[in-house]
């Protein structure tokens, strides 16, 4: 599980054998952690249950107002900025490995975004034609 912060390219990370409430407290934990206290943290999520777990609810109920929820669109994956980011790993580093274990494919994932936070890309939309006269 990962996040992008839109203003500075940073992705913040944990690689978990699993994606549940758990794990994505954990990760919000992080967030939380790296952000100044006075900051609104707006997260853009896709429609998995983590997220709205009952476990979660609780975690963001002894923090209110820190975080904000924005989901995408069923159809609008593409929007999830961080799986683009995951995506061109996969095209380009982790293309044709092998590795010999689930904690040596673990690290090779997190020295991945260690490379990406090294030189972070702010992501800017550009303008495109929707075809509207």
């Amino acid at each position: 599980m990962a996040g992008i912060d839109l203003h500075s390219g940073h992705i913040i990370a944990n690689v978990e054998d699993r994606h549940c409430s758990l794990e994505f407290i954990a990760l919000l934990k992080r967030f939380d952690e790296y952000y100044p206290s006075e900051a609104v943290i707006r997260v853009v999520l896709d429609n998995h249950s983590a997220p709205i777990s009952k476990e979660t609810r609780a975690y963001l109920g002894s923090r209110s107002g820190r975080f904000e929820y924005v989901h995408t669109p069923k159809h609008g994956s593409w929007l999830n900025l961080i799986e683009c980011a995951f995506s061109k790993m996969a095209r380009t580093f982790w293309r044709h490995i092998r590795v010999k274990s689930v904690d040596e494919l673990k690290a090779r994932i997190l020295k991945g975004i260690d490379e990406f936070n090294a030189s972070p890309v702010v992501f800017r939309w550009n303008k495109f034609d929707l075809g509207v006269a």
